[in-house]
């Protein structure tokens, strides 16, 4: 059984695709594309696709990953090509790769958030993020399946700040306004600070409150480096495994030779 690893997006109006909606629409593609997959056992055998923390319905993204279970080897990136012609523009599969080394899911520790503010000045929210981060902690409300639930969201972000540069231009935001543009490195942790609850952060230690709603997108998701502040490419360990994999086999070769002609 072959494992292919995936990485897709969610831009533009798709960023309101929920996540059973991707399912589907990515089920479709799978037998549009023919692709051999393996289905789990019993009465309603579902295909063996697994996704790993897929963002909240409303956000764009462009490191959504999943994980699919093959019956036959598929060359990885003609694989990508078949699904992604599959697929309604905007969700996107750009890249692919065999899975060599376990543990996806282990490696998606923290997020990179950017928040589009539109009608709110630059200024503001620079005051408004110097207040955040200052703060030891900003508690924050959130209506759950079992009530409202208050929680710290200052703790789980590693970093905070204003940009002027923005990687997901949205063509159906007004542009003739001024506008914030915020960029935040958030850690997985229990319960979940999402970038709404960031905001409702920025509201309650600074009063920020956009006119409209925010514009989010997640642009990278992976291991936190806590040396550097970084999150780093989950997909990495597969492909250097993958490089290996060649150089591995023609040392194997050549210490087998160097046995036998002992």
């Amino acid at each position: 059984m072959q494992r292919i690893r995936l990485r897709y997006t969610k831009r533009g109006r798709l960023r309101f695709t929920s996540h059973r909606d991707f399912q589907r629409a990515f089920e479709r593609a799978l037998r549009r594309a023919a692709v051999p997959m393996a289905y789990s056992a019993g009465f309603t055998p579902h295909p063996k696709v697994s996704y790993a923390n897929a963002a909240p319905t409303g956000t764009g993204s462009e490191a959504e990953y999943l994980e699919i279970a093959l019956t036959a080897k598929r060359d990885p990136e003609k694989l990508r090509e078949l699904l992604d012609e599959s697929m309604p523009q905007g969700l996107d599969i750009i890249e692919a790769v065999e899975a060599r080394v376990s543990g996806l899911a282990e490696r998606l520790t923290a997020s990179v958030w950017e928040m589009r503010l539109d009608g709110v000045d630059p200024a503001d929210a620079e005051r408004a993020v110097e207040a955040f981060n200052t703060a030891e902690t900003v508690e924050v409300s959130r209506k759950t399946k079992n009530g409202m639930r208050t929680f710290d969201a200052r703790s789980a972000v590693a970093s905070l700040g204003t940009t002027s540069e923005t990687h997901s231009p949205q063509a159906d935001r007004t542009t003739d306004q001024p506008c914030a543009i915020l960029r935040l490195v958030v850690r997985h942790v229990t319960p979940a600070v999402r970038p709404d609850d960031v905001l409702s952060g920025l509201s309650a230690v600074a009063d920020l409150a956009p006119p409209v709603a925010a514009a989010v997108t997640r642009l990278a998701q992976g291991l936190f480096d806590e040396e550097t502040g970084t999150v780093t490419d989950p997909l990495a360990p597969d492909r250097e495994a993958v490089a290996a994999a060649p150089a591995d086999r023609t040392g194997a070769a050549e210490t087998a030779a160097a046995k036998a002609s002992a």
